[in-house]
């Protein structure tokens, strides 16, 4: 009984028994996490809560035997002249592992309720990267605090180097300046069709703290920095909504019965509306003659897609089929010709 209870009282026995004893209870709550709180969220209408209990569940494990640790060497006293610094440790570990399940959790909710807002889909790696910055300031500020460092100064000495920075990356800033006037702005969303002056079009794929990824339609990936971006003219054919217009030219020569054209296109238009995937089936088809050029009278002809990028598949359906019928009906569409008069 005596061994027994020399054995209880013995430093490094309570060391390892309490080392033993958080990890035991550190696999009770993982198995209740796992077991128990995850079927119940699993049964809910939202996903949310299942995401949120993976962000923290591996933490709070963690957390628990990092309590334990500390415990376990705050129980030996050959360690008491450095309690000072375990209770420090402890106190940052704490921190930055709160900081962390923080951040994640404040990323999820704040992707879920952009995604339910209108054109957004998916949400800017910026606006994450913001909110664990902001998270993670915050903690260092209150390590700071916990130490006894003084904050004004220190902000002084950030204020004389952030500026030698500022100079020293004066791209990445304004990169990241206009990746933040993009998103507050809203000029282009996730998902949105796009058109950049020179040309460039495609889908947004990101919006990233330094530049912005555009997918094109042969699905390569195009990175154009974000204030480049910002100051260039971009036709967005998502606003107001994704349903659109496609305008296709055309002439046919001089000769040519303009009624009995406009009938036969419009006739050739309605059957590519109505056929082609991507066409709005209910839309009217236009015919608009316009000019009276070189060799040919042209005229617009007006049809609607779903979205922009239907418009490439419905244009050359149309053209083929317009073509065909053309040659069928008689109708000519006039090479430039010229007429040379030499004079006696």
């Amino acid at each position: 009984m005596a061994v027994i209870e020399s054995l209880i009282r013995n430093e490094y026995f309570q060391f390892v028994l309490i080392l033993v004893g958080f990890a035991i209870i550190t696999k009770i709550v993982q198995f209740i996490l796992v077991k128990y709180v995850r079927g119940i969220a699993a049964r809910t209408k939202t996903d949310i809560d299942d995401v949120i209990l993976k962000i923290i569940t591996k933490p709070l494990c963690i957390f628990i035997m990092f309590a334990g640790l500390y415990f376990a060497l705050k129980s030996l006293s050959v360690l008491a002249p450095y309690f000072t610094r375990l209770d420090a440790i402890f106190f940052v570990g704490t921190v930055l592992l709160l900081s962390l399940i923080i951040s994640q959790i404040l990323g999820v909710l704040l992707s879920r309720w952009l995604k339910v807002q209108k054109k957004y889909e998916k949400m800017p790696k910026l606006i994450g990267n913001m909110v664990a910055i902001v998270i993670y300031l915050m903690a260092f500020l209150m390590i700071l605090n916990q130490f006894g460092i003084k904050i004004t100064p220190l902000i002084a000495a950030f204020g004389l180097g952030g500026l030698a920075i500022g100079l020293a990356l004066q791209n990445t800033l304004s990169n990241f300046f206009a990746g933040l006037h993009i998103i507050t702005d809203r000029p282009i969303n996730f998902g949105d069709f796009i058109e950049i002056e020179g040309g460039l079009s495609g889908f947004v794929e990101d919006i990233g703290w330094r530049s912005t990824r555009v997918r094109t339609l042969p699905n390569t990936l195009v990175i154009i920095p974000n204030s480049k971006l910002a100051e260039s003219v971009i036709t967005n054919y998502s606003l107001p909504v994704l349903e659109m217009s496609t305008v296709i030219q055309c002439g046919v020569a001089y000769g040519s019965d303009l009624e009995k054209v406009e009938k036969v296109t419009i006739e050739v238009a309605k059957q590519i509306q109505e056929t082609v995937a991507g066409a709005v089936e209910t839309f009217q088809p236009l015919v608009r003659y316009h000019t009276f050029g070189d060799s040919n009278i042209n005229f617009s002809i007006i049809l609607r897609v779903e979205e922009p990028a239907a418009k490439y598949i419905v244009t050359h359906e149309f053209i083929k089929a317009l073509k065909k019928r053309y040659d069928k009906e008689g109708v000519e569409i006039s090479w430039p010709v010229r007429k040379i008069y030499y004079g006696e």
